[in-house]
Order: C-alpha cells, then sequence, then structure tokens
C-alpha cells in the first residue's frame, strides 16, 4: 500500500512546503485548500473545501473514512486576525474556532480507527508558539491554538502503545503568507524571530513521535522560560505588549 498524506491548507505556506517535502518522501498526496487554483501546481489528489464550514468537513471526513488507505494527517489549515474580539467581525472569529477545533477534531477522528488497525500513522496538528501565550488582539487565534495543544496532549495519552503517533507543531514567526493575510506589518518584529518555511517542515518531518515540536532554539529557550513563569507574571507581561 503506497503511503498516502492527507494536508489541509495546503494551497500556500507550511501546507505547500508539507507538500512538497511529504511527496519527496514517497507519500502520495491528498492535498485540500479553498483555492482550486493554487492546487493545480501541486501534484496528487485535490480536494477543493472551506473546513471552516461543516458541510465541507463532513464530506472530505466521510471520504477518509472510506478509503482507508491515510499514513499521515496534517491538520494546517488556519489563519489569523487581529482586533479586538468586541469589535471583530464575528463571522471571522466564529470560522476561525470551527476551522482550528472542530475540522481538526472530525477529519482526525475520521483516519484514527484505520491508523490504529494498522498500528501506524501520524496526526501532525499544526499549532504556534502563540497557544502558549494570550494577547488582547489575537484571542481567539491564542485560545484555538491553546486547544490545539491541549487536544494533542490528550491524544497523545490515548494513543500510547497503538503505533500511532502525534505532533503539536509549535513554530514562531515564519516566513509564508500567514501574516500577509491578516494584514500584519512584519516589520514590527525583528529579523532574527522569523523562521523558514522549509526548516519548520524539517523539523516537523524529522521528529515525527515527538509530541511537541518547535522548530528554532530562540523559541525553544524562550518557551523553556514563558512557560515556568507563574500565571499572574505571564498576564502582567502580557498586558503590557
Amino acid at each position: 500500500m503506497q503511503k498516502v498524506a492527507v494536508i489541509t491548507g495546503a494551497s500556500a505556506g507550511l501546507g505547500a512546503e508539507f507538500a512538497r517535502q511529504l511527496q519527496g518522501l514517497g507519500y502520495a498526496l491528498l492535498v485540500v485548500a479553498r483555492r482550486e487554483e493554487r492546487l493545480a501546481a501541486i501534484e496528487g489528489e485535490r480536494w477543493v473545501a472551506d473546513l471552516s464550514i461543516e458541510a465541507e468537513v463532513e464530506r472530505l471526513a466521510l471520504h477518509l473514512e472510506s478509503r482507508g488507505d491515510v499514513m499521515m494527517l496534517i491538520n494546517n489549515a488556519g489563519f489569523g486576525t487581529q482586533g479586538y474580539l468586541a469589535e471583530a467581525a464575528i463571522a471571522g472569529q466564529m470560522a476561525m474556532h470551527r476551522l482550528h477545533v472542530l475540522a481538526t477534531v472530525r477529519l482526525t477522528r475520521a483516519v484514527l480507527p484505520q491508523m490504529i488497525e494498522r498500528k501506524a500513522g501520524t496526526i501532525v496538528n499544526v499549532s504556534s508558539v502563540a497557544g502558549f501565550a494570550r494577547s488582547a488582539n489575537n484571542v481567539s487565534y491564542c485560545a484555538t491554538k491553546a486547544w490545539t495543544n491541549a487536544f494533542s496532549e490528550g491524544l497523545w495519552l490515548e494513543l500510547q502503545g497503538t503505533g500511532v503517533t502525534v505532533q503539536a507543531l509549535c513554530p514562531g514567526f515564519t516566513y509564508t503568507e500567514f501574516h500577509d493575510v491578516m494584514g500584519s506589518d512584519r516589520a514590527k518584529h525583528p529579523k532574527w524571530m522569523w523562521l523558514n518555511a522549509g526548516f519548520v517542515v524539517e523539523e516537523s518531518l524529522a521528529n515525527l513521535g515527538k509530541l511537541y515540536v518547535v522548530p528554532g532554539w530562540k523559541y525553544k529557550v524562550f518557551l523553556a522560560l514563558w512557560t515556568k513563569l507563574p500565571a499572574w507574571l505571564r498576564l502582567r507581561v502580557e498586558a503590557r505588549r
């Protein structure tokens, strides 16, 4: 059986990089994105869907359940917003929660039984260092990525001894379209904080089987220190950003 990798949000950024590198490793691809014209550049099975819409998530999930040959699922689709919750458009906030949380649960559930039966498989949930922090201007993104981390931890516990692994990939600032789409000025953050998408994916694939992957030694050091702070002090620091 050929190894099949399913990649959501595959039309750009980390998703497109996962597609490139996994294809080089001999995987057959099922790539998922909203933009059909962007998927056309990727060799493999193409699936056009907006995974912030429940019916489209369910359609993809049923397809994955029926085929039974998925060896890897990359839950990568996502986006960010800026603005205070009381002022932000509610449609975008709700779409983010559906995409980051509900789609991840449903697609993971679609492939887990076949992986467990086969005693082999990998789930990669693309999270963020933002999952370990809070932001008054980015409430939903930080919250959904914190959920991604908690979901991955719980799943890791359930999968012990099954041969199936789960990873929470937690990059920091990465050169992709992500910040351009959300209208964030990259110049506000120093160049040393930015990672290359190829490097992030290489780190993920080199560490399959490890629960948390944080690319880049600077972010590893940051999180090692940041997560040791008591909540009152962490929140005080975050309130000043």
